[in-house]
């Protein structure tokens, strides 16, 4: 797996183990003295090292929006950094974040153009490349940008997994208008639901075969395509009436899908 290499990167990997312990110490609370909510002020790096004793493995989702290194003054933190630098910074922190996070716990890291190829590539080593998830693309803007050759109308927000074979995201839940492309119009006693297309793309010898509908219709798979599944399966989904002919009973067959089985829609990007 390819690896960054850059200035001081020996001083940046060392810093995450030499950064010492130190105690938090309490300044004011407010609400539930014995929720686990705590607000750090102070050195990020020392902070993260702080909490590893309480916290190592403990944390399933962590969410860090560092400095872009766009050049840009800002009041609390140097954004204005070499490469080198920005890198140097980041590593050590990451390093520790992956120790706070539960084997089914994920890091959300924002970031732009400026840094985010260069980002990417540290995640891939300290996490692992095999537990990068998803770049999500976040929309910053809805107006373009006049300065510049193509508007920039985007950041990106990297997913990684502290491992990937223990992540997983629950479904987003269908707003009101999805909710209401699910239909009856057969009085199926499983309630309202809607249809997916029965063919997937593809030629699979032992999804090519013929399918007769209600009203005596044969049907093939269409042209490059074949059936969803085995006929043994379309023949179980048959008897189950899981599966539309329309309302004539001669089209091709598309399977139901239940709002009462729906688990919500998978987040995409």
């Amino acid at each position: 797996m390819p690896h960054l290499e850059w200035a001081n990167k020996g001083q940046a990997v060392a810093q995450a183990a030499d950064a010492p312990y130190h105690l938090l110490r309490f300044e004011r609370g407010y609400g539930d003295p014995d929720a686990d909510n705590l607000l750090i002020r102070g050195d990020n790096l020392l902070a993260l090292k702080a909490l590893l004793p309480f916290y190592r493995g403990r944390v399933k989702c962590v969410y860090i929006d560092p400095p872009y290194n766009t050049q840009s003054a800002f009041e609390h933190y140097d954004d204005k950094l070499e490469h080198s630098q920005w890198l140097s910074l980041m590593y050590p922190r990451l390093v520790l974040l992956r120790e706070l996070l539960a084997e089914d716990g994920s890091i959300w890291v924002s970031i732009d153009d400026n840094e985010g190829h260069y980002l990417k590539v540290l995640m891939d080593e300290v996490f692992w490349r095999g537990n990068f998830v998803v770049n999500v693309l976040w929309q910053k803007r809805t107006s373009p940008d006049a300065r510049l050759f193509i508007g920039d109308a985007h950041d990106h927000i990297l997913l990684y997994a502290k491992s990937k074979a223990c992540f997983a995201l629950k479904r987003v839940s269908l707003t009101i208008e999805q909710a209401a492309q699910f239909k009856n119009p057969d009085d199926d006693p499983r309630g309202s639901w809607t249809s997916t297309d029965f063919t997937a793309q593809g030629w699979r010898p032992n999804q090519m075969y013929a399918v007769t509908t209600p009203s005596g219709t044969k049907y093939e798979p269409p042209p490059g395509r074949c059936w969803a599944n085995i006929e043994s399966e379309f023949n179980r989904l048959l008897c189950e009436g899981r599966l539309w002919f329309g309302k004539e009973g001669n089209s091709r067959p598309r399977v139901k899908s239940y709002l009462a089985e729906h688990e919500g829609i998978r987040a995409w990007s």
